[in-house]
């Protein structure tokens, strides 16, 4: 017995089993050894380059409202809306725009019919209206691209028109009962479409004698100034001499502004009181457990400020700032285009590494080398000198397409910023709070671990999109 083991220690000593062993195997002093280990490491935990170059504006109230100045054109010929989050809603004096209330002021009509407008999203090739029907409803095209088809000479469909963002379609079948559709509305691209029913056009008409009256008249529209942004015009004077009247004016702002609440993530670390008290040499296992716990929370956090529907950057660009590629893959043109999006000073470009990779490829087809920009020690591309980091919370669609976001950030550049709360109790890091629970009967020991935090786009070109971003080779 004693010769098969000592056989054997010699055989992972490396000896052959006729040498004789001279010194300790190391199997055996293995035993008296101490081994060095390493912290647990954590596959999930990526660079969050969002959650470090975001600035972050402190929010000891728990919402932050972002005050802007009224803005809409009326006059222009189309139709604009409002976005909070993904709701998309019609201003009411947008409304005006119609040849059916060219011209009506009256605010709670106007309101009453607004908030009648249903939101639907159609896909591509999605039928919206079909020739020959009858026409019910009128149609706002709030985001997207669909095309007007009618019957050709030769018995195949004809593209006689294409509507895009502001565009409507159908205000003749408000005042018509017996209305058919002449042509057929059909979706290129994902659209966003805002419906009214003639039933609730009647309705507000029934209730309303401004109204009434109005259809009776059709009386002429007022203009109003407005600046290249839509926002009302100040009047001022200058280049003047002796002592003219001065004009007056004020500044008109948003009756309802968005309001921001912060989001929460938790979660509950437990640790049995017989490990904290007898494994915490070398290593304090409360301590580690509770840096793996934040390190995903903190994931858990950039995930959602990107993704999030209320406040997450993908649902919270302006419809006007979301553009499409030209044929697919991230070309030059395509980043050229997106950076024309946010081009009062662009801070940063937002990707799936993916993404990254397929810029990078399109580059290269055309013989162009992206410019490196060193970040804190970091290499990272960089296009027109904006620099291009990696995000993978970014999703990726079944069909391999993926989006780009360009940000301006800061509050006093009227860009994206991050809202948080600090100095809270048992605050661990700022924003995220660690909160000893107590014992169970179980001897587990638990903590509360929160994070409070959301994101504001303060005015809407700080955020641009690409969208539609094809990655496969």
């Amino acid at each position: 017995m004693t010769t098969s083991t000592d056989s054997t220690s010699s055989a992972e000593d490396g000896q052959s089993h006729g040498e004789v062993r001279q010194s300790l195997g190391t199997a055996a002093a293995r035993n008296l050894a101490t081994t060095t280990k390493s912290v647990p490491q954590m596959q999930g935990i990526t660079s969050r380059w969002l959650l470090r170059l975001l600035p972050w504006v402190h929010v000891p109230g728990g919402t932050y409202r972002v005050n802007r100045r009224l803005t809409h054109t009326v006059g222009d010929g189309r139709i604009e809306f409002v976005c909070t989050g993904p709701r998309v809603q019609v201003i009411p004096a947008e409304l005006g725009e119609l040849p059916l209330l060219h011209g009506f002021t009256e605010g709670a009509a106007l309101q009453a019919l607004a908030d009648r407008f249903v939101q639907r999203e159609y896909g591509p090739g999605d039928v919206i209206a079909e020739a020959g029907r009858p026409a019910d409803r009128l149609f706002l095209i709030a985001h997207g691209k669909v095309t007007q088809l009618a019957q050709g000479k030769y018995d195949e469909q004809a593209v006689v028109g294409t509507l895009g963002d502001g565009d409507h379609f159908g205000a003749h079948a408000l005042g018509a009962p017996e209305a058919e559709w002449t042509y057929t509305l059909k979706a290129v691209t994902r659209c966003t479409v805002l419906e009214l029913r003639r039933r609730d056009f009647e309705e507000i008409t029934q209730g309303s004698e401004a109204l009434r009256g109005h259809l009776r008249q059709r009386s002429a529209v007022p203009q109003q100034r407005h600046n290249e942004h839509g926002e009302a015009a100040i009047d001022l004077s200058a280049g003047h001499t002796g002592e003219p009247l001065l004009p007056g004016t004020y500044v008109d702002y948003e009756p309802a502004p968005r309001e921001y609440e912060l989001s929460v993530a938790q979660t509950v670390l437990r640790v049995h009181s017989r490990v904290a008290d007898l494994y915490n040499e070398p290593m304090n296992q409360v301590e580690q457990q509770l840096r793996l716990t934040v390190e995903a929370l903190r994931e858990r956090q950039e995930h959602e400020l990107v993704n999030n529907r209320e406040f997450g950057l993908l649902h919270n660009a302006d419809l006007r700032q979301r553009i499409r590629t030209r044929s697919g893959p991230p070309t030059p043109d395509d980043l050229d285009e997106l950076l024309a999006t946010v081009w009062k000073d662009p801070g940063l470009i937002l990707a799936h590494p993916r993404a990254i990779a397929a810029i990078g490829r399109e580059c290269t087809k055309r013989g162009i080398h992206p410019d490196t920009i060193d970040h804190q020690g970091h290499s990272v591309p960089a296009w027109r000198g904006v620099p291009i980091f990696p995000c993978n919370k970014i999703p990726i669609s079944e069909n391999r397409t993926t989006s780009l976001l360009l940000l301006r950030t800061g509050e006093a550049n009227r860009g994206v910023i991050g809202l948080h709360r600090t100095g809270l109790e048992d605050e661990y890091q700022p924003g995220l709070s660690v909160r000893f629970m107590g014992i169970n009967e179980k001897a587990i020991i638990s903590y509360l671990v929160t994070a409070y935090y959301s994101t504001a786009v303060l005015v809407p070109d700080a955020l641009g999109i690409l969208e539609d971003v094809e990655i496969g080779h």
